[in-house]
């Protein structure tokens, strides 16, 4: 019997979005290494929170963003003093107020993943720290992205 593979309609909004992109560079260094002398998972989560900030307020045309969730954490592989990482992030999903990525780190060189992050959500804040509407839809990030 066999199966049919579904094809991915990349008319669909949320498909032309999910393409992760990989933004910036880090070289590990001695001070970003724990115990084993591997990286620090501490040290990496920091990154990948001001990366993904970053990236949302550059969305949003706003510094006012804040981290409101990340969901589970899969450390897949490790990584040594010496190797260059590459942190990415993809499009999830664009609420009234927030804006959802997710994200894959990996070894420049040979490619294998580090960690995978299925859902960060950042939130746009008015000066009291209150959530507030960014005024964007989906179809916003779609021009962009052309």
């Amino acid at each position: 019997m066999k199966v049919k593979k579904k094809k991915l309609n990349v008319k669909h909004p949320q498909n032309q979005l999910s393409n992760m992109k990989f933004y910036s560079r880090k070289l590990i260094k001695p001070e970003n290494l724990n115990a084993r002398n591997t990286l620090f998972g501490g040290a990496l989560l920091r990154w990948i929170d001001e990366e993904a900030g970053i990236y949302a307020m550059t969305k949003l045309d706003s510094k006012n963003v804040v981290t409101k969730y990340i969901s589970e954490i899969n450390f897949i592989n490790s990584a040594e003093q010496g190797d260059v990482i590459e942190i990415g992030l993809g499009f999830k999903k664009v609420g009234r107020t927030s804006i959802s990525f997710s994200c894959e780190v990996r070894n420049v060189f040979t490619k294998q993943t580090i960690i995978k992050i299925e859902n960060i959500v950042f939130v746009l804040v008015d000066e009291d720290g209150k959530s507030k509407a960014h005024g964007k839809k989906m179809d916003d990030f779609i021009k962009l992205k052309s």
